[in-house]
């Protein structure tokens, strides 16, 4: 008979953050790498949005690697997706061979480190730092959605390719939205009055509902990274995908998953400072003619973009709501989950229609389906 923990509560990582010295742990992290090259000199270089902290490291020799430092989720997931991340790094063959920021070895397999000190558990894995050609713009023109879509198309056809040869995962987007529920029926106070609990259990329900509806179970397994926004890739001058960095939120799922944060890229606000989760880039002109472009280069069926709304409805669930505490700031992980039960769930069905999408791309479908 499994056991569960009973560790349901554990510290959230902004407490953990005065809790830790990064550079000591980086340090003790490096010592069991290899301990005969000497740390210099340790610099946060972090974007200061999530608890994940980016340490650039600079060596005695004057050579530098990256360090990336998380709290976020539990070390055995964290160590799996940096498993396969290096699989699909290494098997992707061209244009997208070095697309991938390469993280460390030692004796054949992704180096990481795992820190536990009583209530404090954290988790470090090292890269090789990245080659950066250009970023595109804030604010996407034309010419650049369409060419997004068009690479973003052949990068996932990439992906396809490797699914039957990369290593399994553990998650799954069902296991997540159980997960959800369990800790509501826990202590549903931690998720705020008895209403937003009812909510929150409301989309749950309707995302397992409409999974089985879209057919989801029959969508192709592949690598996505989410999270996709103008800071963590590089394009060359041609507008061809150059380098993508930043594995926060990696899974292996449907490619419907990502398409959310393509959006978002291209939709008409650009690339924010101060962001919300709102669903309607997803309803934008902009982002119909990536996904033409796309659809042009690896189609797309009328199922899949149905789907498009429980990718949003899970990423707000658990990543906004479920994890949110534990993977944002303290100040966004507020703000984000007041805006999750005020503006952004009510709205999933309200302001999300497949069919503009479906028909834009010309998707013909038997009487049966409608």
């Amino acid at each position: 008979m499994a056991v569960k923990s009973l560790n349901l509560h554990p510290l959230k990582p902004f407490e953990m953050k005065h809790m830790i010295d990064h550079s000591k742990i980086i340090k003790k992290a490096w010592e069991g790498y290899d301990p005969t090259k000497i740390i210099s000199k340790i610099e946060d270089i972090s974007a200061m949005v999530s608890t994940n902290h980016v340490f650039r490291i600079t060596f005695e020799d004057e050579d530098i690697i990256i360090a990336k430092f998380s709290y976020f989720g539990k070390y055995e997931h964290f160590k799996e997706d940096h498993r396969i991340i290096h699989a699909l790094s290494n098997n992707l063959l061209y244009p997208f061979e070095n697309l991938l920021a390469k993280s460390l070895l030692k004796n054949n397999r992704v180096y990481t480190y795992h820190y536990k000190h009583g209530k404090s558990d954290a988790w470090v894995v090292f890269y090789n730092p990245v080659r950066v050609m250009q970023r595109l713009p804030r604010r996407l023109e034309e010419t650049h959605i369409r060419k997004f879509g068009q690479q973003i198309g052949k990068f996932h056809k990439a992906c396809s390719k490797l699914r039957n040869v990369l290593p399994k995962s553990s998650k799954t987007l069902r296991t997540d939205i159980y997960t959800l529920m369990e800790r509501i029926e826990e202590d549903e106070k931690q998720f705020g009055t008895r209403a937003q609990a009812d909510l929150i259990k409301y989309h749950c329900e309707q995302f397992l509902k409409n999974r089985l509806k879209t057919n989801a179970a029959s969508f192709e397994t592949i690598p996505v990274f989410i999270d996709w926004n103008i800071g963590n890739f590089s394009v060359t001058n041609k507008l061809e995908l150059y380098s993508r960095w930043d594995y926060d939120w990696f899974r292996m799922s449907s490619r419907m998953m990502d398409f959310y944060f393509f959006s978002r890229v291209v939709s008409n606000v650009g690339d924010r400072t101060v962001f919300s989760y709102i669903v309607n880039p997803m309803m934008e002109d902009r982002f119909i003619m990536f996904l033409e472009e796309y659809h042009k280069v690896n189609p797309l069926t009328a199922d899949e973009l149905r789907f498009l709304k429980e990718g949003y409805r899970f990423f707000i669930l658990n990543y906004v709501i479920k994890d949110g505490n534990y993977f944002f700031s303290e100040q966004y992980a507020k703000k984000l989950r007041a805006e999750a039960y005020d503006i952004y769930l009510p709205s999933v069905d309200r302001d999300f229609d497949a069919d503009k999408l479906i028909d834009a791309l010309k998707i013909k479908e038997t009487k049966a389906k409608k």
